[in-house]
């Protein structure tokens, strides 16, 4: 199965008030099992989340791109097709 590591970097400006919608976002993303895990980065400059379930960065990027925090334009998200590693730790 294929994962897509989206990290989201806040803008100057940021609203907090974007945080509300972006994470009724990720509860509709992890209801459809398309979210395998996601937080935010201890020092409040964004955060990050995984897809899956997703066949192509394509997709995973459309997800990404229908976030509040980009329509809004509050982040700037970045996704990358995220290979994890075997639990041999390899």
């Amino acid at each position: 199965m294929k994962h897509y590591l989206v990290i989201a970097m806040r803008r100057p400006g940021f609203d907090p008030d974007v945080v509300a919608p972006h994470l009724a976002y990720l509860d509709d993303l992890h209801a459809r099992g398309l979210l395998a895990s996601s937080g935010g980065f201890a020092d409040g400059s964004g955060g990050a989340y995984v897809l899956q379930g997703v066949d192509s960065l394509a997709e995973a990027q459309a997800i990404a791109d229908a976030d509040p925090l980009v329509l809004t334009g509050n982040s700037d998200l970045t996704v990358r097709e995220w290979k994890l590693a075997d639990r041999g730790g390899r």
